[in-house]
Protein backbone atom coordinates (compact mmCIF):
# COMPACT_ATOMS: atom_id res chain seq x y z
CA UNK A 1 0.00 0.00 0.00
CA UNK A 2 1.45 3.58 -1.18
CA UNK A 3 2.62 5.83 1.80
CA UNK A 4 -0.34 8.77 1.20
CA UNK A 5 -3.05 6.15 1.23
CA UNK A 6 -2.06 4.72 4.61
CA UNK A 7 -1.73 8.18 6.13
CA UNK A 8 -5.03 8.84 4.56
CA UNK A 9 -6.46 5.55 6.76
CA UNK A 10 -4.58 6.78 9.80
CA UNK A 11 -5.86 10.21 9.66
CA UNK A 12 -9.87 9.03 9.06
CA UNK A 13 -8.63 6.50 12.49
CA UNK A 14 -7.72 9.46 14.76
CA UNK A 15 -10.46 11.42 13.45
CA UNK A 16 -12.99 8.65 14.20
CA UNK A 17 -11.48 8.74 17.61
CA UNK A 18 -12.24 11.79 17.89
CA UNK A 19 -16.02 11.98 16.43
CA UNK A 20 -16.55 8.89 18.38
CA UNK A 21 -15.09 10.60 21.71
CA UNK A 22 -17.80 10.87 24.98
CA UNK A 23 -18.03 14.65 24.52
CA UNK A 24 -18.54 14.65 21.03
CA UNK A 25 -21.24 12.04 20.94
CA UNK A 26 -22.96 13.84 24.25
CA UNK A 27 -23.38 17.09 22.05
CA UNK A 28 -25.97 15.38 19.94
CA UNK A 29 -28.00 13.26 23.07
CA UNK A 30 -30.85 15.36 22.63
CA UNK A 31 -34.90 15.14 23.12
CA UNK A 32 -34.81 15.53 18.82
CA UNK A 33 -35.79 13.08 17.28
CA UNK A 34 -35.50 12.29 13.03
CA UNK A 35 -37.99 9.50 11.92
CA UNK A 36 -39.15 8.55 15.73
CA UNK A 37 -34.98 7.44 16.66
CA UNK A 38 -32.96 9.93 19.01
CA UNK A 39 -29.99 12.28 17.45
CA UNK A 40 -27.34 10.35 19.04
CA UNK A 41 -28.32 7.24 17.15
CA UNK A 42 -28.86 9.05 13.67
CA UNK A 43 -25.47 10.52 14.27
CA UNK A 44 -23.34 7.42 15.24
CA UNK A 45 -24.75 5.38 12.63
CA UNK A 46 -24.36 8.21 10.05
CA UNK A 47 -20.50 8.33 11.23
CA UNK A 48 -20.29 4.94 10.95
CA UNK A 49 -21.49 4.77 7.28
CA UNK A 50 -19.45 7.49 6.57
CA UNK A 51 -16.24 5.97 7.76
CA UNK A 52 -17.31 2.75 5.36
CA UNK A 53 -17.78 4.41 2.52
CA UNK A 54 -14.82 6.69 3.07
CA UNK A 55 -12.12 4.14 3.69
CA UNK A 56 -13.93 1.99 0.81
CA UNK A 57 -12.72 4.40 -1.65
CA UNK A 58 -9.08 5.00 -0.04
CA UNK A 59 -8.81 1.10 -0.60
CA UNK A 60 -10.15 0.81 -3.33
CA UNK A 61 -8.41 3.60 -5.09
CA UNK A 62 -4.79 1.30 -3.72
CA UNK A 63 -6.14 -1.62 -5.99
CA UNK A 64 -6.67 0.25 -9.07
Amino acid sequence: MKKRHEQKLIILSVALMIAFSIPISLLFNSEKEILGYPMILIYLFAMWMLSIIISFIIVKKYYE
